[in-house]
Protein backbone atom coordinates (compact mmCIF):
# COMPACT_ATOMS: atom_id res chain seq x y z
CA UNK A 1 0.00 0.00 0.00
CA UNK A 2 1.15 3.50 -0.71
CA UNK A 3 1.41 6.26 2.25
CA UNK A 4 -0.52 8.41 1.22
CA UNK A 5 -3.03 9.80 3.57
CA UNK A 6 -7.14 8.69 3.94
CA UNK A 7 -9.59 10.56 3.11
CA UNK A 8 -10.60 13.27 5.83
CA UNK A 9 -13.25 13.77 8.03
CA UNK A 10 -11.88 16.90 9.79
CA UNK A 11 -14.04 19.61 9.89
CA UNK A 12 -11.99 22.16 11.16
CA UNK A 13 -11.65 25.81 9.80
CA UNK A 14 -15.02 25.07 8.03
CA UNK A 15 -18.52 26.95 8.97
CA UNK A 16 -21.84 24.47 8.94
CA UNK A 17 -25.59 25.61 9.22
CA UNK A 18 -28.49 23.44 10.29
CA UNK A 19 -31.54 24.15 10.15
CA UNK A 20 -34.06 22.87 13.02
CA UNK A 21 -31.95 22.11 15.25
CA UNK A 22 -33.17 22.41 18.89
CA UNK A 23 -34.20 19.06 19.14
CA UNK A 24 -34.12 15.67 17.44
CA UNK A 25 -31.59 14.82 14.21
CA UNK A 26 -30.68 18.13 13.66
CA UNK A 27 -29.24 19.06 17.07
CA UNK A 28 -27.86 15.41 17.16
CA UNK A 29 -26.42 16.38 13.25
CA UNK A 30 -25.51 19.74 14.33
CA UNK A 31 -23.33 18.12 17.55
CA UNK A 32 -21.42 15.86 15.29
CA UNK A 33 -20.26 18.42 12.84
CA UNK A 34 -19.17 20.21 16.20
CA UNK A 35 -17.09 17.76 17.43
CA UNK A 36 -15.71 16.82 14.07
CA UNK A 37 -14.45 20.44 14.41
CA UNK A 38 -17.11 22.88 12.56
CA UNK A 39 -18.35 26.02 13.73
CA UNK A 40 -22.18 25.52 13.36
CA UNK A 41 -24.86 28.12 12.81
CA UNK A 42 -28.27 26.89 14.14
CA UNK A 43 -31.45 28.20 11.72
CA UNK A 44 -34.40 28.12 13.28
CA UNK A 45 -37.30 29.96 14.83
CA UNK A 46 -36.69 28.28 17.99
CA UNK A 47 -34.26 28.92 20.62
CA UNK A 48 -31.52 26.06 20.29
CA UNK A 49 -30.27 27.03 23.77
CA UNK A 50 -29.67 23.15 24.81
CA UNK A 51 -27.47 22.98 21.34
CA UNK A 52 -25.49 25.80 21.86
CA UNK A 53 -24.64 24.96 25.22
CA UNK A 54 -23.42 21.44 23.78
CA UNK A 55 -21.48 22.53 20.78
CA UNK A 56 -19.89 25.40 23.09
CA UNK A 57 -19.09 22.66 25.48
CA UNK A 58 -17.32 20.81 22.73
CA UNK A 59 -15.54 23.92 22.11
CA UNK A 60 -16.78 24.76 19.00
CA UNK A 61 -18.47 28.25 18.14
CA UNK A 62 -21.72 28.37 17.43
CA UNK A 63 -24.97 30.81 16.64
CA UNK A 64 -28.67 31.13 16.39
CA UNK A 65 -30.18 32.57 13.13
CA UNK A 66 -33.36 33.46 14.13
CA UNK A 67 -35.81 32.57 10.93
CA UNK A 68 -39.15 30.88 10.34
CA UNK A 69 -38.44 28.90 7.69
CA UNK A 70 -42.50 27.92 6.80
CA UNK A 71 -43.00 31.72 6.22
CA UNK A 72 -40.77 33.17 3.59
CA UNK A 73 -37.49 34.13 5.15
CA UNK A 74 -35.24 36.51 3.77
CA UNK A 75 -32.98 33.49 2.90
CA UNK A 76 -29.98 35.50 1.51
CA UNK A 77 -30.17 37.53 4.95
CA UNK A 78 -29.89 33.96 6.50
CA UNK A 79 -26.57 33.47 4.68
CA UNK A 80 -24.96 36.69 5.13
CA UNK A 81 -26.06 36.19 9.11
CA UNK A 82 -24.21 32.69 9.46
CA UNK A 83 -20.85 34.63 7.33
CA UNK A 84 -21.13 37.29 9.56
CA UNK A 85 -21.31 35.60 12.80
CA UNK A 86 -19.49 32.71 11.79
CA UNK A 87 -16.86 33.76 8.58
CA UNK A 88 -17.99 32.06 6.35
CA UNK A 89 -19.95 28.99 4.94
CA UNK A 90 -19.14 25.83 4.00
CA UNK A 91 -21.88 23.11 4.91
CA UNK A 92 -25.58 23.61 4.74
CA UNK A 93 -27.76 20.75 6.13
CA UNK A 94 -31.15 21.17 5.07
CA UNK A 95 -33.19 19.15 8.27
CA UNK A 96 -36.12 21.26 9.39
CA UNK A 97 -39.53 19.50 8.81
CA UNK A 98 -43.16 19.36 9.61
CA UNK A 99 -45.72 16.62 9.63
CA UNK A 100 -49.19 16.23 9.21
CA UNK A 101 -51.31 13.11 9.40
CA UNK A 102 -54.79 12.88 8.07
CA UNK A 103 -56.67 10.26 5.61
CA UNK A 104 -55.73 11.62 2.27
CA UNK A 105 -59.78 11.83 1.65
CA UNK A 106 -59.99 14.49 4.78
CA UNK A 107 -56.67 16.42 3.94
CA UNK A 108 -56.33 19.86 4.12
CA UNK A 109 -54.87 22.90 1.81
CA UNK A 110 -53.47 24.51 4.25
CA UNK A 111 -51.63 21.12 6.05
CA UNK A 112 -50.76 20.38 2.49
CA UNK A 113 -49.15 23.81 1.92
CA UNK A 114 -47.49 23.88 5.58
CA UNK A 115 -45.28 20.97 4.83
CA UNK A 116 -44.76 21.68 1.62
CA UNK A 117 -43.78 24.86 2.62
CA UNK A 118 -41.33 23.90 5.30
CA UNK A 119 -39.97 20.79 3.74
CA UNK A 120 -39.37 21.62 0.33
CA UNK A 121 -39.80 25.33 -0.76
CA UNK A 122 -37.47 26.26 2.22
CA UNK A 123 -34.91 23.76 1.34
CA UNK A 124 -34.42 24.79 -2.52
CA UNK A 125 -34.53 28.65 -1.77
CA UNK A 126 -32.03 28.30 1.46
CA UNK A 127 -30.03 26.17 -1.15
CA UNK A 128 -29.93 28.65 -3.67
CA UNK A 129 -28.77 31.06 -1.53
CA UNK A 130 -25.99 29.17 0.09
CA UNK A 131 -25.04 28.08 -3.36
CA UNK A 132 -24.61 32.17 -4.28
CA UNK A 133 -22.44 31.98 -1.77
CA UNK A 134 -20.16 28.88 -1.97
CA UNK A 135 -19.64 29.03 -5.64
CA UNK A 136 -17.25 32.01 -6.04
CA UNK A 137 -15.98 31.04 -2.41
CA UNK A 138 -14.50 27.68 -3.64
CA UNK A 139 -17.94 25.36 -3.32
CA UNK A 140 -18.98 23.35 -0.60
CA UNK A 141 -21.34 20.87 0.61
CA UNK A 142 -25.29 20.77 0.59
CA UNK A 143 -26.63 18.01 2.89
CA UNK A 144 -30.73 17.57 2.61
CA UNK A 145 -33.24 15.25 4.94
CA UNK A 146 -35.07 13.09 2.69
CA UNK A 147 -37.08 9.93 4.28
CA UNK A 148 -37.91 6.72 3.40
CA UNK A 149 -41.11 8.21 2.38
CA UNK A 150 -38.79 9.33 -0.18
CA UNK A 151 -38.93 5.72 -1.64
CA UNK A 152 -42.21 4.69 -0.50
CA UNK A 153 -45.51 5.90 -0.10
CA UNK A 154 -46.56 5.24 3.71
CA UNK A 155 -50.43 6.01 4.82
CA UNK A 156 -51.96 9.13 5.99
CA UNK A 157 -49.18 12.23 5.23
CA UNK A 158 -49.47 12.66 1.70
CA UNK A 159 -47.75 16.23 1.77
CA UNK A 160 -45.06 14.84 3.92
CA UNK A 161 -44.26 11.70 1.68
CA UNK A 162 -44.86 14.54 -1.64
CA UNK A 163 -42.28 16.70 -0.36
CA UNK A 164 -39.40 13.65 0.96
CA UNK A 165 -40.04 12.83 -2.60
CA UNK A 166 -39.49 15.95 -3.78
CA UNK A 167 -36.48 16.14 -2.12
CA UNK A 168 -35.15 13.36 -3.68
CA UNK A 169 -35.22 14.09 -6.85
CA UNK A 170 -33.94 18.08 -5.87
CA UNK A 171 -30.87 16.49 -4.44
CA UNK A 172 -30.34 14.74 -7.59
CA UNK A 173 -31.46 18.13 -9.99
CA UNK A 174 -28.78 20.80 -7.74
CA UNK A 175 -25.94 18.11 -8.19
CA UNK A 176 -26.29 17.72 -12.14
CA UNK A 177 -26.16 21.39 -11.94
CA UNK A 178 -24.05 22.41 -9.00
CA UNK A 179 -21.23 19.47 -9.38
CA UNK A 180 -18.73 21.06 -11.40
CA UNK A 181 -18.77 24.06 -9.89
CA UNK A 182 -17.28 22.99 -6.39
CA UNK A 183 -20.67 21.93 -4.62
CA UNK A 184 -21.64 18.28 -3.42
CA UNK A 185 -25.78 17.86 -3.09
CA UNK A 186 -26.84 14.61 -1.34
CA UNK A 187 -29.19 13.61 0.90
CA UNK A 188 -29.43 10.86 4.27
CA UNK A 189 -32.85 9.19 4.29
CA UNK A 190 -33.40 8.33 7.86
CA UNK A 191 -35.54 5.09 8.83
CA UNK A 192 -37.56 5.32 11.75
CA UNK A 193 -35.91 7.09 14.24
CA UNK A 194 -37.38 8.36 18.07
CA UNK A 195 -37.95 12.32 17.83
CA UNK A 196 -40.93 13.83 18.20
CA UNK A 197 -42.54 13.73 14.54
CA UNK A 198 -42.59 9.55 14.86
CA UNK A 199 -43.93 10.39 18.73
CA UNK A 200 -47.43 9.15 17.40
CA UNK A 201 -46.26 6.08 15.92
CA UNK A 202 -43.95 5.24 18.89
CA UNK A 203 -47.32 5.23 21.08
CA UNK A 204 -49.70 3.20 18.60
CA UNK A 205 -48.95 -0.21 20.06
CA UNK A 206 -50.17 -1.64 16.42
CA UNK A 207 -47.95 0.65 14.37
CA UNK A 208 -44.97 0.04 16.91
CA UNK A 209 -45.20 -3.41 16.89
CA UNK A 210 -45.15 -2.97 12.96
CA UNK A 211 -42.61 -1.01 12.32
CA UNK A 212 -40.66 -2.91 14.63
CA UNK A 213 -41.10 -5.85 12.79
CA UNK A 214 -39.40 -5.21 9.38
CA UNK A 215 -36.49 -3.10 10.68
CA UNK A 216 -33.47 -5.78 10.45
CA UNK A 217 -31.59 -3.82 13.80
CA UNK A 218 -35.02 -4.56 15.74
CA UNK A 219 -35.06 -0.69 17.19
CA UNK A 220 -36.01 2.81 16.57
CA UNK A 221 -33.38 4.86 15.40
CA UNK A 222 -31.44 7.07 17.81
CA UNK A 223 -31.12 10.61 16.24
CA UNK A 224 -26.48 10.15 17.35
CA UNK A 225 -26.90 7.03 14.83
CA UNK A 226 -27.11 10.02 11.69
CA UNK A 227 -23.51 12.01 12.89
CA UNK A 228 -21.55 9.63 10.64
CA UNK A 229 -23.45 9.59 8.00
CA UNK A 230 -23.42 13.90 8.39
CA UNK A 231 -19.78 13.88 8.72
CA UNK A 232 -18.84 12.07 6.32
CA UNK A 233 -21.04 13.89 3.78
CA UNK A 234 -19.85 17.39 5.27
CA UNK A 235 -16.20 15.87 4.85
CA UNK A 236 -13.30 16.04 2.30
CA UNK A 237 -13.87 12.22 2.49
CA UNK A 238 -17.22 12.15 -0.04
CA UNK A 239 -15.79 14.84 -2.37
CA UNK A 240 -16.11 12.48 -5.63
CA UNK A 241 -20.03 11.69 -4.28
CA UNK A 242 -23.08 13.53 -6.33
CA UNK A 243 -26.55 12.73 -5.95
CA UNK A 244 -26.96 10.16 -3.67
CA UNK A 245 -29.28 9.40 -1.32
CA UNK A 246 -27.95 7.96 1.56
CA UNK A 247 -30.51 5.86 3.54
CA UNK A 248 -29.95 5.40 7.51
CA UNK A 249 -32.14 3.00 8.16
CA UNK A 250 -31.48 0.28 10.75
CA UNK A 251 -32.05 -2.36 7.42
CA UNK A 252 -35.70 -1.14 6.53
CA UNK A 253 -35.11 -0.61 2.61
CA UNK A 254 -33.38 -3.95 2.48
CA UNK A 255 -36.12 -6.04 4.86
Amino acid sequence: MSGAPGPSFDLRGRVAAVTGANTGLGRAIAEALAAAGADVALVGRSDPAETLAAISAIGRRAAWINADLGNRPDYTSIVAQISGKLGGLHVLVNNAGIIRRANAIDFTEADWDAVLDVNLKSVFFLSQAAARHMIPNGGGKIINIASMLSFQGGIRVPSYTASKSGIAGLTRLLANEWASQGINVNAIAPGYFATNNTAALQADPKRNAEILGRIPAARWGNPQDLGGAAVFLASAASNYVHGVILPVDGGWLAR
